[in-house]
């Protein structure tokens, strides 16, 4: 259903985590996280991303339960290396599991994951989750020996942070986002030299977006907080429809300067 390495177009993911965020600061059931997923698809979006927190925050458990049921694109489930995150996994198996850092006192996810310093317990956590048929990503930084690592401890695939190279952006350090912007493009090509599928994503905007969208070892782009945050003035399809064009048009233009090479 979703092309692989060998296809060059660029897969979107939406991260429908904060439409859950607003649903939650009035306890209600709107907005519906599947409604926006629903929207999302329909905009071009190739699958959703949603991150089962610990403490559940914004995203919840009958959230995980009506996506698997009433979605018709691919669930990738961003969760922490957890023995009860792991029984949720096991019991839903959607189509992909990212693994990724979870503090409780962050707003968002701050960093990379620190493979080398769990490869054991990340191995562990890892396995079982392989052998019931799920795709395995590890959200890392830019950082050739956390993606060699996140390789070992079975990872098919690598998300590479891109937080820092947007905060240089917002903060205008033209120096920063340029040395930012090649460490991304040498751990895309390093991850995708031994294998792995590359991944990237955490705050993207239409602003950020096609550096990113132009490296062509990246496969798949996964957005959500700058998305929805959009959705409150331009609604989610337009939303999405933009970022996708964004996404397209970087990805025709190295396209066409590999095949004329």
């Amino acid at each position: 259903m979703i092309p692989q390495n060998g296809d060059r177009k660029l897969r979107l993911g939406v991260n429908i985590d904060h439409v859950a965020t607003v649903r939650n600061a009035r306890g209600s059931h709107y907005p519906n996280p599947l409604q926006a997923a629903r929207l999302a698809q329909s905009a071009g979006a190739d699958g959703i991303t949603a991150h089962l927190r610990e403490d559940r925050r914004h995203i919840s458990d009958q959230d995980i339960f009506e996506l698997m049921e009433g979605l018709h694109l691919p669930l990738n489930l961003e969760l922490a290396a957890t023995d009860e995150m792991q029984a949720i996994a096991l019991k839903h198996r959607p189509h992909a599991l990212c693994i990724v850092p979870e503090k409780r006192e962050e707003v968002t996810t701050e960093s990379g994951l620190d493979v080398i310093g769990q490869k054991d317990r990340l191995a562990r956590f890892v396995a079982p989750l392989r052998e019931a048929g799920c795709r395995i990503s590890i959200f890392v930084n830019a950082d050739d020996k956390q993606i060699e690592c996140a390789q070992a401890v079975g990872a098919e695939i690598v998300e590479l942070h891109t937080g820092a190279y947007c905060h240089y952006a917002i903060e205008g350090d033209k120096a920063a986002l340029s040395h930012e912007l090649q460490r991304v493009a040498s751990a895309a090509s390093f991850a995708a030299s031994i294998g792995l599928e590359v991944h990237a994503g955490h705050g993207l905007t239409y602003d950020t977006v096609k550096p990113i969208a132009a490296l062509p070892e990246i496969v798949e782009l996964n957005i959500g907080h700058f998305l929805v945050s959009e959705a409150i003035f331009r609604g989610l399809v337009d939303a999405v429809t933009e970022m996708r064009r964004l996404m397209d048009e970087a990805r025709c233009e190295i396209n066409s300067l590999i095949e004329g090479s």
